[in-house]
């Protein structure tokens, strides 16, 4: 939403930046959004998004956040809640790095107990 020039979504941006200087972003969302962005052959976008993510931070997956993240799995499982892998990757990701998730897709991460969620949209 960010991207689209949401306004909510914009002002908590230039707020959070401000305040921490940097975004962290998965490298799940990273393949997310490029691979979208290639589908779309959208090559000012990608430009724009590429210029972005460079003056932030790519958080890579690490053997510990794969473990949080098959325990998420395998707790969300037991419970019949299953998420995709690309969902479970971000979550181990988030609270590997003790991150708060901001997301529009509530639902979805809003099984994951030990995650914490905003929704920058206001909605």
């Amino acid at each position: 939403m960010f991207f689209r020039g949401h306004p909510e979504v914009t002002a908590r941006f230039a707020a959070y930046l401000a305040r921490y200087k940097k975004i962290n972003t998965s490298i799940v969302t990273y393949y997310e959004i490029i691979s979208g962005l290639k589908h779309m052959d959208a090559h000012k976008k990608m430009a724009a998004f590429l210029a972005f993510i460079s003056k932030n931070r790519v958080l890579s997956l690490t053997r510990q956040s794969v473990i949080i993240s098959a325990e998420i799995y395998a707790e969300l499982r037991a419970e019949g809640k299953l998420l995709d892998d690309m969902d479970l990757l971000i979550a181990g990701i988030a609270v590997a790095n003790d991150l708060v998730l901001v997301t529009h897709n509530r639902t979805h991460f809003e099984r994951i107990k030990q995650l914490e969620i905003e929704d920058w949209s206001g909605k």
